[in-house]
């Protein structure tokens, strides 16, 4: 049972920490396209690091896992609104932002995961 307050723990965090975000990136004058962008390649490099220290080192208790990376992790980054956020760019006439946006951001994740990673393992 403690597993599951662990994950809704995080799960609320995570999701606050986000609706900031969205929130913080509006009043600067930032599209939503951009605040989803940075959350995911932001959550991305976390979950390297985080892989590092729970699956390789241990170094981190495996209940703080669910609270981390499922919980937190899991509502902080988002796929939804990353496929929303496209699918207007596309509605709006913009393919070709929408092409890069869609590309753009699994390159940039994939590189921000390998860097928290690489980060971990050779700094930790």
């Amino acid at each position: 049972m403690m597993q599951y307050t662990f994950v809704a723990l995080g799960g609320a965090l995570g999701a606050m920490a986000r609706f900031w975000v969205y929130n913080a990136a509006a009043m600067w004058g930032q599209k939503p396209a951009w605040a989803t962008f940075g959350i995911n390649a932001l959550g991305a490099f976390f979950i390297g690091i985080f892989f590092v220290l729970l699956a390789e080192r241990g170094t981190v208790q495996p209940e703080l896992r669910n609270l981390i990376v499922v919980g937190f992790l899991g509502a902080f980054t988002t796929y939804s609104t990353y496929s929303l956020d496209a699918l207007h760019l596309f509605e709006q006439g913009q393919p070709g932002v929408a092409v890069m946006y869609l590309l753009g951001t699994m390159l940039v994740c994939l590189l921000a995961t390998w860097l928290g990673l690489s980060l971990t393992r050779y700094v930790i």
